[in-house]
C-alpha cells in the first residue's frame, strides 16, 4: 500500500473521567508535584544523572538502527576516546544536546530556534544519508518532500512544514490547564514525527524535544529527579512504531491509545528511577555490589575495597572513619590511600576543598560493576 498524506487537526485529547488515561494523568501529576527528599549525596546523584544521559542517548540512537552496544559505549567513555567512529559520535551528540537542554530550558522558549538547535546538535559532524545519520542542512527545516521508511503515512509537502511546525510550537506554548501538560507532550511527540520537519534525524530530535517538554513541565533535576523517557520507546521498538502508526489516523481513540502508551511508560520509568534517590537502596543494591564485582576480579585491592565499602556505607567519609583498617600505620598511610583513590577517580571531595569524600564510579574500576548492578535490578531497557 502506497504511503498517503492525511491531514487532521492538532487538538487536545479529552479523556473520560473513568478512563485509564485520566488515572495516568492524575498519578503523573502527583509525581511531578511530589517533593523528593532524596538521601543520595548530590555529587553521587549527578554521576547517576550523567550515566542516564548516556543511556538515554544510546537508546535513542538504537531505535534508529545504531547497533553500538552498551559495552562499547562504556569502553569508549572509559578510554576517554574522541573516536572518529560515526556511530559513537551520534550517541555523544545526543548527550551534548541533553546537556544543552538542561543548561538552557529555564531561560529559553521552546520555539523554532530551540528545536532547530536540537537538530543541529544531533546531526553535527555526521555523514548525510545514504551513508550516514547526518543531514546536509543541519538545523534547517527540509526543503524537499520525504518518506518515512516502513510507514503508510506520507509527511506533508515541504511547503507546508513551516505552517505545521508553527502550529505545533503554538500548541505546546499556549496556556492550558496543567492537567493537560502530559497529554500535550505525548500529542506533540506524535505530531512532530507526523510532520517530519527535517530531512534526517527527526526521530532523535523528537525524543530530545520530548525530554525538553518534560523538564519544562517540572520533571527536572532541580527536584532531585532523573529522567530517561526514551526507555519507554527503546525497550520495544516495534511497539513504539506500531502506536505511532495507529495514531496517524488522527482518530480520538487512536490518539488516546498513543497518549496512554506514552504516559504509562513514563510513570513506570519515573517511579523506577526515583528509587535511586534513596541512598539506602542505591548503596545496597547498586554501589556495594559494584565494589564487590571489582574486588572479585582483582580490579581493586583489598584495602581499596574496604575503604570504598566504608565510604558507600556512610555516604560521606573522612579520614578518621577508615582508621580501623590501618591500626598499626601512621596517618600518613591513610592520607596516601585516600590520595591514591582520588587519583584513580574512585573518591572525590564532597565539595571543593573539603576533606570529606564520596564515592565516584565513572571510572575504569567501578563503572562496569555499576552497569551490571543497574541491569540486574531492571534499570536498563537496553540489551546488547
Amino acid at each position: 500500500m502506497a504511503a498517503t498524506f492525511k491531514h487532521f487537526d492538532l487538538q487536545l485529547i479529552e479523556p473520560s473521567f473513568d478512563s485509564k488515561l485520566t488515572d495516568l494523568v492524575i498519578e503523573l501529576d502527583h509525581l511531578r508535584k511530589k517533593e523528593l527528599k532524596g538521601t543520595t549525596p548530590p555529587v553521587v546523584f549527578f554521576q547517576l544523572k550523567d550515566l542516564f544521559h548516556m543511556l538515554e542517548s544510546l537508546g535513542s540512537a538504537r531505535i534508529e538502527g545504531n547497533r553500538t552496544t552498551l559495552a562499547e559505549v562504556i569502553e569508549n567513555r572509559l578510554e576517554g576516546s574522541s573516536s572518529a567512529d560515526e556511530k559513537m559520535r551520534e550517541i555523544f551528540n545526543m548527550e551534548k544536546a541533553m546537556d544543552f537542554i538542561d543548561e538552557n530550558i529555564k531561560t529559553f522558549r521552546l520555539d523554532r530556534a530551540f528545536i532547530c538547535e536540537l537538530h543541529r546538535l544531533t546531526v553535527k559532524d555526521l555523514t548525510p544519508p545514504p551513508k550516514g545519520e547526518g543531514d546536509n542542512t543541519p538545523g534547517v527545516y527540509r526543503k524537499k518532500n520525504v518518506d518515512i521508511a516502513g510507514s503508510n503515512h506520507k509527511p506533508p509537502e515541504y511547503l507546508q512544514v513551516n505552517d505545521y511546525m508553527d502550529e505545533l510550537i503554538a500548541f505546546i506554548n499556549r496556556t492550558d490547564l496543567p492537567k493537560y501538560d502530559l497529554i500535550k507532550t505525548a500529542g506533540a511527540h506524535h505530531r512532530f514525527v507526523w510532520i517530519h520537519p527535517f530531512v534526517n534525524g527527526n526521530g532523535r530530535t523528537v525524543r530530545l524535544f520530548t525530554y525538553a517538554l518534560l523538564v519544562k513541565q517540572g520533571f527536572h533535576v532541580d527536584t532531585g529527579r532523573i529522567l530517561n523517557p526514551t526507555s519507554v520507546f527503546c525497550s520495544d521498538r516495534k511497539k513504539y512504531y506500531d502506536y505511532l502508526a495507529e495514531a496517524d489516523s488522527g482518530e480520538d481513540k487512536s490518539m488516546a491509545s498513543w497518549c496512554e502508551y506514552v504516559l504509562s511508560g513514563l510513570k513506570q520509568e519515573i517511579e523506577k528511577i526515583d528509587r535511586l534517590t534513596e541512598y539506602n537502596f542505591l548503596k545496597k543494591e547498586i554501589i556495594i555490589p559494584a565494589i564487590n564485582h571489582a574486588r572479585e576480579r582483582e580490579i581493586i585491592t583489598d584495602a581499596e575495597s574496604k575503604i570504598l565499602r566504608k565510604t558507600a556505607e556512610l555516604g560521606v567519609m573522612q579520614a578518621a572513619d577508615i582508621g580501623e583498617f590501618f591500626p598499626k600505620k601512621a596517618a600518613a598511610e591513610i592520607s596516601r590511600q585516600i590520595a591514591r583513590l582520588k587519583k584513580r577517580k574512585m573518591l572525590q571531595p564532597e565539595k571543593e576543598g573539603s576533606r570529606k569524600y564520596v564515592i565516584r564510579f565513572d571510572n575504569n574500576y567501578l563503572l562496569r560493576g555499576i552497569i551490571k548492578s543497574l541491569d540486574e535490578k531492571g534499570f536498563l531497557p537496553i540489551k546488547d
